[in-house]
């Protein structure tokens, strides 16, 4: 699949936030720009190899658009930034630091499985969204 004229979002595939996430976007994605990989797949460690990012850290979502790589909130708002409706005003909070802003992603991150819980395997897309996951 030709993925460069879309946003690849690489998450977590065990976690329920993040699978929570995934199902919002694509449901406010209405270019269909996003596609999306478990941070564990053999696609994703690839591509955190390309850019440059441990292969071994499965805390943040990270975004990569136009070669470029986005952790943490910066990712988060990259996301946000794409989607439809409000959400994509979400952007402006770039304006709030980066230590404050990521100080609460990585709130949320370290108690991700504690607050949402955790899956035994990776999701796995129904067929009417296969076509947005990579692997």
């Amino acid at each position: 699949m030709d993925n460069s004229n879309h946003i690849t979002v690489l998450f977590d595939g065990v976690c329920n936030l993040c699978n929570g996430t995934v199902q919002f976007v694509i449901k406010r994605d209405r270019a269909a720009i996003f596609r999306f990989a478990s941070l564990q797949s053999d696609y994703a460690q690839a591509l955190l190899r390309r850019v440059n990012l441990p292969t071994d850290q499965l805390y943040s979502v990270i975004v990569i658009e136009d070669g470029v790589a986005y952790q943490k909130s910066d990712a988060a708002l990259r996301i946000a930034r794409h989607l439809s409706g409000v959400w994509h005003w979400l952007y402006i909070l770039r304006v709030v630091p980066k230590f404050i802003r990521d100080g609460l992603y990585n709130f949320i991150a370290t108690n991700r499985y504690r607050f949402f819980g955790k899956q035994d395997h990776c999701m796995i897309p129904t067929p009417e969204l296969k076509a947005r996951f990579v692997d």
